[in-house]
């Protein structure tokens, strides 16, 4: 199964503040810019050749608090798992919309192989760092805001060994942020 990571951070690597709030992402940059065919930088597009997702519980309590209405949720009908050794049940406002899992990642990614599913969007900074250790992203690809946090949390957590990351491809959009995308190889 193919697992990919598409993700913003700020210009100094953070996905959110240490409160763990993402409004900067909604005033970063130049909203006046034309953005031509291309708003959302992407992002639908990616969403379109991914079948399943996988996020941590941080993140899906993140979505949880802008209690989105389902004309803004952003991920359609695509099966969603929160990884999580605590939380047992989702928020009240996604039910039906995720399911939870405890136990082991590589096993999972397997039982959703073997229930056809091909290609996994990989959220959430410590789930990220957790796909990685295990060598399961295939590519990731980052759009960095241009804003300095100074602080928050950062995209990746500790990493077991150096990662190579190769046949990068890099594209700045009129509202000034910069997606690199990367191929990722292990050593």
């Amino acid at each position: 199964m193919k697992c990919s990571v598409y993700i913003a951070t700020s210009a100094d690597g953070y996905i959110a503040t240490n409160e763990g709030a993402v409004d900067w992402l909604h005033s970063a940059g130049n909203s006046d810019a034309d953005m031509g065919n291309n708003p959302d930088m992407g992002f639908s597009a990616f969403m379109a050749a991914v079948d399943c997702m996988v996020m941590g519980r941080k993140c899906m309590e993140t979505i949880a608090s802008m209690n989105l209405t389902p004309e803004q949720w952003p991920y359609g009908d695509t099966h969603i798992v929160v990884l999580s050794n605590t939380v047992k049940e989702p928020p009240e406002n996604l039910m039906g919309k995720v399911e939870m899992f405890s136990g082991d990642i590589t096993d999972l990614v397997k039982g959703l192989a073997n229930k056809g599913f091909k290609h996994a969007y990989i959220d959430g900074g410590s789930t990220i760092t957790s796909f990685l250790n295990l060598k399961l992203i295939n590519e990731m690809t980052i759009t960095r805001a241009p804003v300095l946090l100074g602080s928050g949390i950062p995209l990746f957590g500790k990493l077991d060994n150096p990662i190579k990351l190769v046949n990068s491809k890099a594209i700045a959009f009129a509202n000034d942020f910069v997606q690199v995308k990367y191929d990722v190889k292990y050593p």
